[in-house]
């Protein structure tokens, strides 16, 4: 049981991580560690455990699932305390940890690819830090969901940012972009591998700013998350995009992702 005065149920105090486990092994874990620890030190909560420690952790409960394929769930909140917004001045971090099968799009939303809108991020100015207080990205994907959507692609101030769960990258001639890795978007752990698989293929990526219009007018858009992996983008708020299929650049980044993921 975690007690109700838990900051994580009170406030959202806390950080989390999701690690997609192929093979009952993690993938990239390193990467996700790092992540989870510059979230934590981000907010000011003390880790509780080093590398091994969490890799102990997860392992155990990979081990526990029984699946060869699950999606691994952590949660650490700054622990228990008297209501307060302010930090207790004493209190011990919650760690919460649990596994799920690993659900990946299905072979005919590859094919065919998928429709997404588009909304105005209104979110807090501090995406990068994977907290648990996601009341926007909950707006968001339902925002989406009540379209009959796959995802919701947000905009602040005419500038792409990411989506409700995922992040965006788009190909115009070739070249593909991405929003640059700034406190605007959560950095995906995707996003690193992405950069990888472009440099080994020869593909141009670059980071920068993005319009709204250069979105409508782009060949191909992708969505990547964890549970998604690589998916492309066919309409956006009903309009098509590209050729109304997925294109080569996605072509190319999802085989490469099969391979990476299974080596």
């Amino acid at each position: 049981m975690i007690p109700v005065l838990d900051r994580g149920f009170i406030f959202g105090d806390g950080i989390y991580e999701v690690i997609p486990i192929y093979d009952r092994k993690p993938f990239r874990g390193r990467e996700h560690l790092a992540r989870l620890f510059r979230s934590l030190a981000a907010i000011g909560i003390a880790n509780p455990h080093n590398a091994a420690g969490w890799n102990a952790l997860i392992d155990s409960v990979v081990a526990a699932s029984g699946l060869a394929d699950q999606m691994v769930y952590i949660q650490v909140t700054r622990g228990v305390a008297k209501r307060g917004h302010a930090f207790p001045g004493e209190s011990v971090p919650t760690v919460f940890i649990m596994s799920n099968p690993l659900v990946l799009p299905d072979a005919l939303a590859r094919a065919n690819g998928v429709s997404c809108v588009t909304l105005e991020d209104k979110r807090w100015l501090r995406c990068e830090i994977k907290s648990t207080s996601l009341l926007g990205n909950v707006l968001a994907a339902q925002h989406a969901a009540e379209n009959k959507v796959t995802e919701a692609i947000q905009f602040r101030d005419g500038y792409l940012t990411e989506a409700s769960a995922s992040n965006v990258w788009i190909v115009k001639n070739g070249k593909l972009m991405a929003p640059p890795k700034d406190n605007l978007i959560l950095e995906g752990i995707r996003y690193g591998l992405i950069e990888e698989l472009c440099a080994y293929g020869n593909i141009e990526f670059t980071p920068r700013k993005i319009t709204r219009d250069e979105v409508f007018q782009a060949d191909e858009i992708m969505l990547s998350s964890a549970s998604k992996e690589i998916l492309p983008v066919v309409t956006v708020d009903g309009k098509t995009i590209g050729t109304g299929a997925p294109g080569p650049i996605y072509a190319a980044l999802y085989a490469a992702y099969q391979n990476a993921k299974r080596a």
